[in-house]
């Protein structure tokens, strides 16, 4: 789980350098407030926007996930079936079903938009499951599409890279011109864009932080979609089945927060979880008020 974290903060942080770059080559720096917002803005947003119209395609690319155009077995048949019906109960589009070969139980959801998505299980999930659990855990996966969770998270890692860009620059403009001085002709030396990546990996940190928690709060949601698709119980037995069974996940890192699968830490690490102890979301099902999160 470390190296994943450690992944996501590093791809971050790279397109926080290279916008910085670009933007230094372009002359663009806090002095100029307005295009240091329009910059930020679409550098912030753009990878984001990007990696969410990808997302089916790099999802399918990384995890070597089989869509079912043609079902082959019965259970295929009844995989594409019951997404079919959590669907329609779930007011979307029909998302592509897709099987990717995993050892364990895990799934995960992605996609541009409410109805151009994909639902995609392991071969782990369908060999230890029960249909029941399994249906949950389709319940769950479906929920987060018609959330909308894939698009709310882009948007805010847009919000929050923007915030990152601009609040690193206008600090580091401040810390500069105490450390050196008023310069007479405005320009910004090397300390000046040296202090600017120190305070990007700074404050990325904390937006990661924001990001993680959005993500673990999205997952108590959708866990009580699926009980309202599938059935409360059915929703508990699955996840006390994820409890029994959990091992790291073999996710790659870009889909990770989307798999059903919880993540498992200690102290500070927890502030960088995608995903809620599964102990705590069964308990908040088990509570009077589950289906309110």
């Amino acid at each position: 789980m470390f190296s994943r974290i450690a992944l996501f903060l590093l791809t971050n942080l790279a397109v926080l350098v290279l916008a910085g770059i670009v933007m230094s080559l372009l002359g663009v720096n806090s002095a100029s407030m307005g295009g240091l917002l329009v910059m930020a803005a679409i550098f912030g947003f753009g990878g984001s926007l990007i990696s969410l119209l990808l997302s089916k395609f790099m999802a399918k690319r990384a995890t070597g996930a089989q869509v079912i155009t043609e079902p082959r077995t019965l259970t295929e048949r009844w995989l594409v079936e019951t997404v079919r019906r959590q669907a329609q109960a779930a007011g979307i589009g029909m998302p592509e079903v897709a099987i990717y070969d995993g050892p364990e139980i895990n799934a995960f959801a992605t996609g541009a938009n409410r109805n151009n998505a994909l639902v995609a299980v392991s071969t782990g999930l369908l060999q230890n499951m029960s249909q029941e659990e399994a249906e949950a855990v389709l319940g769950h996966e479906v929920s987060h599409v018609a959330n909308g969770d894939m698009v709310t998270m882009a948007l805010l890692q847009g919000v929050l890279n923007t915030f990152v860009i601009v609040l690193a620059r206008v600090v580091g403009g401040v810390v500069d011109t105490y450390l050196s001085g008023n310069r007479e002709d405005g320009r910004r030396g090397l300390a000046y864009f040296a202090i600017v990546m120190v305070l990007e990996l700074i404050f990325g940190l904390f937006a990661t932080m924001i990001a993680m928690w959005f993500s673990r709060r999205r997952e108590f949601r959708a866990d009580a979609g699926g009980a309202q698709l599938a059935g409360r119980q059915k929703m508990i037995a699955a996840l006390e089945r994820l409890s029994l069974n959990h091992g790291q996940s073999t996710l790659p890192a870009q889909v990770e927060a989307f798999g059903i699968a919880g993540g498992m830490g200690q102290g500070l690490r927890k502030l960088f979880l995608s995903h809620p102890p599964l102990p705590e979301r069964i308990a908040a099902l088990k509570s009077a008020n589950a289906t309110v999160v």
